[in-house]
């Protein structure tokens, strides 16, 4: 169970997951030792999985966000492993939930453009193992970004 104190550090981490310890530990109000402690039992009970850097694309290189709602054919263990498996190789899938409701999983694909995602959606999308049906919406803007 997490305390006031391993909120205020994950609080901490998520605006500024580079900050030095000494600098967490004085934002979290705990001694350096005691905020090396936390942070590695955080590490280690999978709290925090890991350290990661946000990117933002270059204006030159503008992307096109589309979510994609799809439906399989089946939902047995077995197919959604095979369909997880098949997805986490498709580098334009940026994420990938495992859904409830009307379709079975809901991904955010990023493409150059309306034909690479025809492209993506016809050669890979569609191809993937137990598919029976595939809804894209294209993103106009993003409002809120990544709040880890």
């Amino acid at each position: 169970m997490l305390d006031d104190a391993d909120h205020r550090i994950l609080k901490a981490l998520r605006q500024d997951g580079r900050m030095t310890n000494a600098a967490l530990a004085e934002a979290v109000g705990l001694s350096q030792s005691a905020c090396l402690r936390r942070l590695r039992l955080l590490e280690t009970r999978g709290v925090i999985r890991g350290y990661t850097a946000i990117i933002e694309e270059p204006q030159d290189r503008a992307t096109v966000t589309v979510i994609v709602q799809i439906t399989l054919d089946r939902q047995t263990e077995e197919h959604l492993s095979r369909f997880e498996g098949a997805v986490r190789r498709l580098p334009e899938v940026r994420d990938c939930f495992l859904m409830t409701g009307m379709s079975d999983y809901l991904l955010r694909v990023e493409v150059r453009d309306a034909a690479d995602y025809e492209r993506i959606h016809k050669e890979q999308l569609s191809r993937l193992p137990g598919v029976a049906r595939i809804q894209s919406s294209f993103a106009i803007r993003r409002v809120i970004g990544s709040r880890q």
